[in-house]
This record gives C-alpha cells, sequence and structure tokens, in this order.
C-alpha cells in the first residue's frame, strides 16, 4: 500500500470524491462495490490504481490540485508531489484555458458536467484531447465547497 493513500487528507478526500459524485449523478464513481461498501482504505487504494484518471483541485482563487490518481499522474506526466503543487489551469495551454475556465462555471453552475472533451497538455509538453470526462463539485457532509473534480475516461494524444 502507498504511503501517499493512507494518509489523512487522502483518505478523506476519496470519501469525498466518492461521495460527491454519487450524490450528483446518481453513479457510483468507480465500479468497485466490495471498496465502496468497505472501510475507507480499501475505498483509498482503489480509487487511486482505478483506470480512469481521477483528480481534484482545491478552494483557492488560482485552484491547485490536491489529489490525482495513478492514471491522471500517468497521463499528465507529474509525479504527487509536483501534482499536487501544480495550478489546475496550468493542465491547458495558454490558449485553452478560457475554455477551461467556462467549462469550470459550467460545473459551478449546474453541479457537474458529463460530457467534456477539451485538449490537455502534460509536463513534457505532450498534448491529448480527453474525451468522456466528467467534471463535478466537492460538497463535504455539511454542504461546504471543497473544490471540483474530473474523472476522464479516455484520452489519446495529438
Amino acid at each position: 500500500m502507498s504511503v501517499l493513500i493512507n494518509t489523512p487528507f487522502t483518505l478523506a478526500q476519496s470519501r469525498l470524491l466518492c461521495a460527491s459524485y454519487q450524490q450528483l449523478t446518481g453513479k457510483p464513481l468507480i465500479n468497485d462495490s466490495q471498496a465502496q461498501q468497505a472501510d475507507e482504505m480499501l475505498l483509498a487504494e482503489s480509487l487511486y490504481r482505478a483506470e480512469v484518471a481521477i483528480l481534484s483541485h482545491d478552494t483557492a482563487a488560482d485552484p491547485v490540485f490536491n489529489y490525482a490518481n495513478l492514471q491522471a499522474q500517468a497521463l499528465f506526466g507529474y509525479d504527487w508531489e509536483s501534482f499536487v503543487r501544480l495550478p489546475s489551469r496550468l493542465s491547458a495551454e495558454p490558449l485553452l484555458r478560457d475554455a477551461r475556465a467556462a467549462l469550470l462555471a459550467r460545473v459551478a453552475r449546474d453541479g457537474f458536467v458529463d460530457d467534456y472533451s477539451g485538449v490537455r497538455i502534460a509536463r513534457d509538453g505532450r498534448r491529448f484531447m480527453i474525451t468522456r470526462a466528467t467534471v463535478w463539485n466537492l460538497h463535504d457532509d455539511a454542504g461546504g465547497y471543497q473544490g471540483q473534480a474530473a474523472c476522464i475516461h479516455d484520452w489519446y494524444l495529438l
């Protein structure tokens, strides 16, 4: 088990990601029913090792990524330590940042979108198209806004 998975933050963030997604979409974030019913450690492990890319950012004025599973780390080319310091706007090319900002405003207004496609950029400059992405708001049990998250189902290099 990765040290990253069993920290208080990653355990809580894993539960928040899954609970917010379920509440907004009516579907589980991951299809591992055993993990959904089990303790936080198994849920965090399943989410971290999922085949889809899952990431989230915080509530700062210039949001910074605070979670990225292994698939997201591989896709964007950052290790955990680098990813969780990266302003999320830097995952899009400068000319595409307005479109990304419009998407995030739509998510803020509607709670989630499940039809997002867009170009992103990896650490090494590779450009790739993400498709069938769901982007959703994160709210804690008290209804407090905790940021936004994305689950990227498909992608291809450009």
